[in-house]
């Protein structure tokens, strides 16, 4: 198995930001829970993935976010490693276009259009993230949605 430094960086850094947007909290209410000062810039880097993050540092994130580390790495893991080929996740298009939950209506129009062509379609990490966003979810729940189409 490769691991694709800059891919596993920009996940954990998507899942940092997913955390404290999902606490409501900007950048600077985050940077003003943690126990060591670091510049807005810094941590902005870490979000975005183009900076490393020493694991003290990463630690000392989690713990201002109300979060185990370890749940946290372990869904950057499975973002970044789930399904084969590595770091995709099958979405089986009829599933999908049968999917009636309102939330789900792009994934549903998008999966309509392309049955004509194909019966299903692996997805990588930056076109989950955009399906997500359009769906108006986080990129976990929308694959947790997926995987429970193809069940």
């Amino acid at each position: 198995m490769r691991i694709e430094a800059a891919t596993y960086q920009r996940v954990l850094g998507d899942e940092i930001r997913r955390l404290r947007k999902q606490r409501g909290w900007t950048r600077k209410e985050l940077n003003g829970r943690l126990q060591s000062e670091i510049s807005l810039q810094t941590l902005a880097t870490y979000e975005l993935g183009t900076r490393q993050c020493s694991v003290v540092r990463f630690v000392e994130i989690c713990v201002a976010l109300e979060a185990l580390p370890h749940d946290l790495i372990a869904r950057v893991h499975d973002r970044v490693f789930a399904d084969t080929p590595l770091g995709r996740v099958r979405v089986d298009l009829h599933a999908a276009a049968a999917d009636d939950r309102p939330q789900l209506m792009p994934l549903r129009r998008w999966a309509a259009e392309l049955l004509s062509e194909q019966d299903e379609v692996h997805l990588d990490g930056s076109a989950l993230d955009r399906l997500a966003e359009l769906c108006g979810m986080d990129t976990i729940e929308l694959v947790a949605h997926i995987r429970a189409q193809a069940e």
